[in-house]
């Protein structure tokens, strides 16, 4: 590693905030933004839920809707329920798919989720709303995705949408303003370490 002075380092940090300045001259648009995390990897939904604290924080509504999830008590249910005027949390899953075995079922359930996160999309009240798994009901056919995209392309201009889940259909992903790929490095379920309250619910 090459040494430098203190000199070196100010005058080097001097041309980086000079070119981050220039960078953000231009950037003066504000909107809604339509948000997709999606990959193999961990850490989806917990993105998804650190917005939802950040949009607390600032004082923001927010709408969140999972699909899929339900079946179990989870830590961020018992933090959203703390804040009711700035969260409505609906988790409206019965499990995954391999546990219900039941498709017609999985998409009923689907259906009345989706109606939800449809209802709050539409209400003005809603800063944000959080779709939570809705790739995965996606991937399945639960609901037809031209649906889907027509609600959240029609979304208010100031209104985020999260939608998170593995494998977002292209469309979709066409459709976002921000996507982020969760890329599984290492994962210590493959060395035999179960969920755990705190890290996954």
């Amino acid at each position: 590693m090459v040494e430098r002075t203190d000199e070196q380092h100010n005058a080097k940090m001097k041309k980086k905030q000079a070119a981050h300045e220039k960078i953000m001259e231009n950037k003066t648009v504000e909107k809604g933004l339509l948000i997709v995390h999606t990959g193999k990897g961990k850490g989806k939904t917990t993105a998804a839920l650190g917005m939802v604290v950040r949009a607390i924080g600032h004082g923001k509504k927010v709408g969140v809707v999972q699909f899929v999830k339900g079946a179990m008590t989870t830590g961020e249910k018992a933090v959203f329920d703390a804040f009711p005027d700035n969260v409505e949390f609906k988790p409206m899953g019965e499990g995954f798919t391999w546990n219900t075995q039941d498709r017609s079922r999985d998409i009923a359930v689907a259906r009345e989720a989706w109606d939800e996160v449809r209802r709050m999309i539409a209400d003005p009240a809603y800063d944000m709303v959080l779709a939570d798994e809705l790739n995965i009901v996606l991937r399945y056919d639960y609901l037809p995705l031209d649906e889907v995209l027509e609600a959240v392309t029609a979304r208010a201009p100031m209104k985020h949408v999260v939608i998170t889940g593995r494998n977002a259909p292209d469309a979709l992903i066409e459709a976002a303003d921000l996507v982020t790929e969760m890329t599984q490095v290492k994962h210590p379920f493959r060395q035999g370490v179960k969920a755990q309250a705190g890290i996954e619910f």
